[in-house]
C-alpha cells in the first residue's frame, strides 16, 4: 500500500522530490540468481556497476522471480537483473507497478524438466506422470513451460501433483526420489540431468512456440526518480555483454566466482546463454513489438490454464525500452 500511495503522489511533486531524493541516495540493492552465470557479473564483481553510477550496489540473491517481484514491488528492491518474463507478467497483471527495461539472456537448454530414469517415463509415455508428485517453481518460465509441454504432449495438468520447489529443492528431491520429475534453471538442473532425461529438448520446446529469456526490470517509481542511474545500469550491463561476445574464455573465472560455481560448470552453463545488445533489444524481434506480444501470450495462456485470474489488454505500457538508447 505505501508504494501504490506513493505512486498516488502528482506529477509536480515527484518533480520537486526527485532532485533531493537524487542527491540522498546512497546505495541501490540489485536482485540476481546464484549459480546462473551471466555476461554483467563481470562489472558485478568490479564494481564497475559502482564506479559508474556513483552509488553502492548491492548484489541480492533470490530463489525464484516471484520473490523479486515481491521485494520491488516494497521497495526493498529497486532493480532484478534476469527476472523470467513469466514471473514479471504474473506481477504487472496483477497490478504491481514494475517496468520491464531490457531483456537479460536468451536461453532454451537451461531451463527444462528431466525425468528419473529410474521410472521409465518419456514424452512417448508422458501421460503416466498423471498421479505422480513433480517437484516445479510455481509461477514463473519454468512452470510455463512444464504446463505447455504437458499440454502439448495430452497430459492433464490438473492431475500432476505439482509441488512448489526452488531449483536446489527440486534437485535434493529428485537425487531423494521423492519426485518423479524435476523441473528447473541453471545448476540444479544440470545436477539433475546427470540421472534423468528431459522432457522435452530445447528444440523441440521452440519447435512449438516456446521462447525462453529473462528481463531486466524495475521499480516504476524508482525509474521515475532515479533515469539517469537506470541509463548507467544498462549502459554498463551493454558494455559487459559486449566484452564478454568478444571474448567469453577472458570473462569465465569473474564469472564463475559471482555466480557461486565452478570454472568448468559455468562453462557448460554459459554456453547455452545468449546476451542481445542493446540495439538488438530494440528492434521488432525483441521490445520493439515482438516481446510485448509474446507477454500477452503468455498471460493468457496462464488464464486459461487457471494459473492467473485476468490478462491485461495488452502489455505495451510495462514496457520501457527508452533505456536501449
Amino acid at each position: 500500500m505505501k508504494l501504490l500511495r506513493n505512486l498516488a503522489l502528482g506529477a509536480a511533486v515527484l518533480a520537486v522530490a526527485a532532485p533531493a531524493a537524487q542527491a540522498q541516495l546512497k546505495e541501490i540493492t540489485v536482485a540476481y540468481f546464484q549459480e546462473w552465470p551471466t555476461a554483467n557479473q563481470v562489472a558485478q564483481l568490479d564494481k564497475t556497476y559502482d564506479k559508474e553510477m556513483g552509488v553502492k550496489v548491492n548484489w541480492r540473491a533470490f530463489g525464484n522471480g516471484n520473490e523479486m517481484s515481491a521485494a520491488m514491488a516494497s521497495g526493498k528492491v529497486q532493480i532484478a537483473y534476469s527476472q523470467g518474463l513469466v514471473p514479471f507478467v504474473v506481477a504487472v497483471s496483477k497490478g504491481l507497478k514494475l517496468r520491464l527495461i531490457g531483456v537479460a539472456v536468451s536461453y532454451a537448454e537451461a531451463d527444462n524438466c528431466v525425468i528419473s530414469k529410474a521410472s521409465g517415463i518419456t514424452k512417448a509415455n508422458a501421460k503416466q506422470l498423471e498421479g505422480k508428485k513433480v517437484g516445479t517453481p510455481i509461477g514463473n518460465v519454468t512452470h510455463y513451460k512444464l504446463l505447455r509441454m504437458l499440454d502439448h504432449l495430452g497430459v492433464d495438468a490438473t492431475k500432476v501433483n505439482m509441488v512448489q520447489m526452488n531449483g536446489a529443492d527440486a534437485a535434493v528431491a529428485f537425487a531423494r526420489g521423492d519426485i518423479v520429475m524435476g523441473c528447473a534453471f541453471g545448476g540444479p538442473m544440470l545436477r539433475m540431468k546427470e540421472k534423468g532425461e528431459y522432457l522435452m529438448t530445447a528444440k523441440e520446446q521452440e519447435a512449438i512456440g516456446i521462447r525462453v529469456f529473462d528481463v531486466i526490470s524495475a521499480n516504476e517509481d524508482f525509474i521515475k526518480k532515479h533515469p539517469k542511474l537506470v541509463q548507467k545500469f544498462m549502459d554498463v550491463t551493454d558494455a559487459a555483454n559486449a566484452a564478454y561476445n568478444k571474448d567469453p574464455k577472458a570473462a569465465l573465472g569473474k564469472i564463475a566466482k559471482a555466480a557461486g560455481m565452478d570454472n568448468a560448470a559455468t562453462a557448460n552453463m554459459i554456453r547455452m546463454f545468449s546476451f542481445p545488445s542493446n540495439k538488438a533489444q530494440a528492434s521488432a524481434a525483441w521490445m520493439g513489438g515482438t516481446v510485448q506480444k509474446f507477454m500477452k501470450e503468455v498471460a493468457d495462456f496462464f488464464v486459461q490454464q487457471k494459473q492467473l485470474e485476468k490478462a491485461l489488454a495488452s502489455y505495451s505500457g510495462t514496457v520501457n525500452a527508452s533505456f536501449l538508447k
